[in-house]
């Protein structure tokens, strides 16, 4: 039999682990009786797991020692049996840095899941905080729109022109709030429907004699203004405010076939 073979296969290991059956127990045994070399080594890794588990007294230590030898048949005239080792080859140290790697990679593997919930709390809170700040600044922006409006409306040297529907859109209106001060309009379109796929509304501002049309652009956010209320430039001296139906991107000129809304300024 080659004993260190044997001694090198780990089933020593399994033995003192209690992971044997009850015939290779008794195998490993029957070995420790006839080979002191087994018993040895049996006896080193006992030693190893208690020196391991220091935490005990070294009275219990003891005992343990001595259980193990009572329970494997040797008194004390059997111990000349044993060989000597100067160096065992499985100690404490050996355990320990079993132990040691064990927890280390449990360690590890708690840090990266810990790092990845935390990469993942940030990006969550980012989006959070981004989605957060375009809420308030859209509440913000609002909110200057609402005051601004109030004060319009407010002033009394503000100019207030109503567009009435006009032919077949007799059922539409709106509404210019005029600051010629500083040469803006406040256009109210809520009285108006949504343009047809394709189609925009453009404003105008008109001089009556001649007749001629100049545009304050076009309502692109019509659809998705839920206020429609619109601030447009108008440096112009305007006699009346109109609005067409035209196609995307607006018309040189009006299309009067499709004039919506128009207003004329009243005299001063």
């Amino acid at each position: 039999m080659d004993i260190k073979a044997y001694i090198e296969s780990g089933i020593l290991e399994l033995y003192v682990a209690g992971a044997l059956s009850e015939a290779e127990n008794k195998e490993v045994y029957a070995l420790m009786q006839q080979h002191p070399e087994i018993l040895q080594e049996v006896l080193d890794i006992e030693l190893a797991i208690v020196e391991l588990t220091a935490s005990v007294s070294q009275s219990t230590t003891r005992k343990s020692l001595e259980l193990i030898k009572k329970t494997l048949g040797f008194n004390g005239t059997d111990d000349a049996k044993v060989i000597s080792i100067a160096k065992p080859k499985y100690n404490w140290i050996t355990y320990t840095g079993w132990a040691a790697s064990i927890i280390l990679a449990v360690g590890l593997l708690w840090t990266v899941t810990q790092n990845n919930q935390l990469k993942s709390n940030i990006q969550t809170v980012e989006t959070q905080k981004s989605q957060l700040e375009i809420e308030i600044e859209f509440a913000k922006t609002n909110l200057d729109k609402a005051k601004t409006l109030i004060s319009v409306l407010r002033d009394e040297n503000i100019t207030q022109v109503p567009l009435t529907g006009q032919g077949p859109f007799a059922a539409t209106y709106a509404k210019v709030y005029w600051d010629t001060n500083a040469k803006r309009i406040f256009l109210d379109v809520d009285g108006l429907p949504d343009p047809p796929q394709g189609m925009v509304y453009q404003v105008w501002s008109l001089t009556l004699n001649p007749l001629t049309p100049v545009s304050l652009g076009t309502l692109d956010q019509f659809t998705t203004d839920d206020n429609k209320i619109f601030e447009i430039a108008n440096p112009n001296q305007s006699e009346a405010f109109g609005i067409t139906l035209e196609p995307a991107g607006g018309s040189a000129s009006p299309t009067m076939e499709q004039l919506y809304t128009l207003g004329v300024v009243a005299s001063s």
